[in-house]
């Protein structure tokens, strides 16, 4: 039976939605998959586990939103992640997003107006200060650390890794 041409038309659009949805999680599978990345704790409390599932036993909890982690590994619905005293465990996937902060190291450092040793000082931060990282280019990084904007030298915050490009 010969098919008419709106059928024709409906089998041509459901298949260009298929494939168009299909593309699209590829695409979104292919960065989720780019390891290791940095990311934020999603939550102000956030059980860190010992294995990637609900039974595994507690080892810590983050109690602060926001707090940076490194994504190392990933099964299934849960990630691998370590924060920057090196503490490592498992934390299911709604519970970091792909916003970035860092974390001051080290001693206290210049936070300066512009990616140059000699930029004029905007503020001194301690190590542990968390920043939002907004770009970075060479060894500097632009981070904005409570109502202070400035430039840092990569190698003095956790965070960002060192060929990283962060537009």
């Amino acid at each position: 039976m010969a098919q008419r041409w709106w059928e024709r038309a409906i089998a041509a659009g459901v298949a260009l939605a298929v494939m168009t949805g299909l593309a699209t999680a590829v695409f979104a599978a292919g960065n989720e998959a780019q390891l290791p990345r940095f990311a934020v704790l999603h939550a102000d409390k956030v059980n860190l586990r010992a294995g990637p599932g609900d039974r595994y036993p507690i080892q810590w909890v983050y109690l602060r939103k926001d707090w940076p982690v490194e994504i190392i590994a990933q099964f299934d619905h849960w990630r691998r992640v370590r924060d920057w005293e090196g503490t490592e465990g498992w934390v299911h996937e709604k519970m970091v997003t792909n916003r970035r902060e860092v974390i001051v190291t080290g001693g206290i450092r210049a936070i300066r107006q512009a990616p140059d040793h000699n930029g004029p000082l905007v503020a001194r931060a301690e190590p542990g200060v968390m920043a939002k990282l907004l770009e970075c280019r060479g060894d500097w990084c632009r981070i904005e650390a409570g109502d202070r904007t400035g430039w840092v030298q990569r190698s003095d915050i956790w965070g960002v890794s060192p060929n990283e490009n962060v537009p």
